[in-house]
């Protein structure tokens, strides 16, 4: 099957929780300028509207994903004043 480079890297939201190596859910990945939905193994349960990243392509829209929290988060807002 062909592999979707394209959509590797990206982050996604949860629409349908996966249920780790049982079964996939479908995520919304944000590629090629619009939306798309995609089935989604995960290798551990992931609940609907979890933040996800593509790690592999499975070929036929369907997915590899991790559970995502951008590391950029843990900065805060750069326009919050900050406490002193």
């Amino acid at each position: 099957m062909p592999q979707d480079e394209a959509v590797i890297g990206c982050t996604g939201k949860v629409l349908v929780g996966t249920r780790g190596s049982t079964g996939p859910g479908e995520i919304l990945v944000r590629v090629r300028g619009g939306s798309e939905t995609f089935l989604a193994w995960s290798e551990d349960p992931l609940p609907t509207g979890a933040t996800v990243l593509v790690i592999e392509s499975r070929g036929c829209r369907e997915v590899g994903v991790i559970e995502w929290v951008d590391p950029l988060d843990a900065l805060g807002d750069p326009a919050e004043p900050t406490e002193e």
